[in-house]
């Protein structure tokens, strides 16, 4: 190691061991004040957990991340498009905590935070897109973009709704965030974007320092204000991995596979049956694995161990030198997998909850 890389390791290090004590901190002063302001999810039908718990306690992830964009982001522009999006999800996300806001303004808030995040992005290409000579004028270049970006800013809002509907037992939404953001740090050290990897370090961190408070019991949930923002970070940490070179663009939407086709097939198999998709449930795997009687921390490990057995070995094999044009044939074959354990997953539950005696109806 040379002596410039030496303090500028333990320079990283400090502030990823800062950034993880301070969400730490902060996750701990967010209870006390759930706490004090009967800020509670209280058990019900609806419900996975069997005691009132505190609800919030994301908002110091959401601090911290804030702080540590606005000192370390490698671009000015990109840092506050960062802080405005993740101000304004997190906002709206604190104010449902406090009291419910009706799903049509957290929605337009999250389509606006989308909005400016992207902003700075698509500025860039679309200065840029009249000099690459590719077969189209620049106003189909433009059309391109314009048609991308919407579609990206659409794929970030799901990603802040879905990490939402997957927030129902302790751990699992912090733990697959971790996962992700762990990912991201490696792949981007990898291919020598260290600004990159240092920034998804410390989301890494800003989120480890927040579990132990909600795995594998739950002193505090993280809220709509800690999953919104999570679902957004993790959408934009998905994005720049598409984009990175050096990084087989389907890296990120590997490492989330879990909760994309959970959430995607229960979405789907709520619609073809008819029933009001948007209104809330308990028919997730996850929700159903817990009704069959496993633990929220067997439910938890179930899911990483589909990220440790399954995506962490097509990842490595799709950014081995010289195979990232393969990777999206792999990453087809691994949702498709999801998608059938997901069905066998279901099937298997409503059994078993059915020769209990169970309630099975959603």
């Amino acid at each position: 190691m040379s002596e410039a890389a030496g303090p500028h390791a333990a320079a990283i290090a400090a502030l990823l061991l800062g950034t993880a004590l301070a969400s730490a901190l902060l996750t701990a002063l967010a209870t006390a004040y759930a706490r004090r302001r009967r800020l509670l999810d209280l058990p019900g039908r609806r419900r996975s957990h069997a005691q009132a718990t505190p609800r919030g306690g994301g908002i110091g992830i959401v601090l911290v991340v804030v702080l540590a964009a606005a000192l370390w982001w490698p671009l000015r522009s990109e840092a506050w498009a960062l802080v405005a999006a993740l101000v304004l999800v997190a906002g709206v996300g604190w104010i449902d905590d406090h009291g419910g806001l009706a799903a049509r303004w957290r929605l337009l808030a999250h389509g606006v935070a989308a909005a400016l995040w992207l902003a700075p992005l698509v500025a860039g290409f679309w200065r840029g897109a009249c000099q690459f000579p590719l077969g189209m004028d620049c106003d189909g270049l433009h059309l391109v973009i314009a048609a991308l970006a919407l579609l990206v800013g659409v794929g970030l809002v799901w990603s802040i709704n879905l990490h939402n509907f997957m927030d129902g037992i302790n751990g699992l939404a912090a733990c697959q965030a971790a996962f992700v953001f762990a990912v991201a740090a490696l792949a981007f050290a990898h291919a020598g974007s260290m600004p990159r990897a240092v920034g998804s370090a410390t989301l890494l961190a800003a989120t480890v320092g927040f579990i132990p408070f909600n795995f594998p019991r739950a002193s505090v949930f993280l809220g709509d204000v800690g999953s919104g923002a999570l679902g957004l970070m993790i959408g934009i940490v998905v994005l720049l991995l598409s984009l990175a070179p050096g990084i087989a663009a389907a890296s990120g939407l590997l490492a989330c596979s879990g909760f994309v086709v959970d959430a995607s097939c229960t979405l789907a198999s709520r619609m073809l049956r008819g029933r009001r998709w948007y209104s809330a449930h308990r028919e997730h795997l996850y929700q159903w694995l817990v009704r069959t009687g496993l633990s929220h921390a067997r439910v938890a490990a179930l899911y990483m161990a589909w990220n440790v057995v399954i995506v962490v070995p097509a990842l490595l094999w799709i950014n081995r030198p010289r195979a990232h044009a393969g990777g999206s044939g792999v990453m087809l074959g691994v949702y498709a997998l999801g998608v059938g354990l997901w069905l066998v997953g279901k099937r298997w539950c409503l059994r078993r909850v059915a020769s209990g005696g169970a309630d099975a109806t959603a």
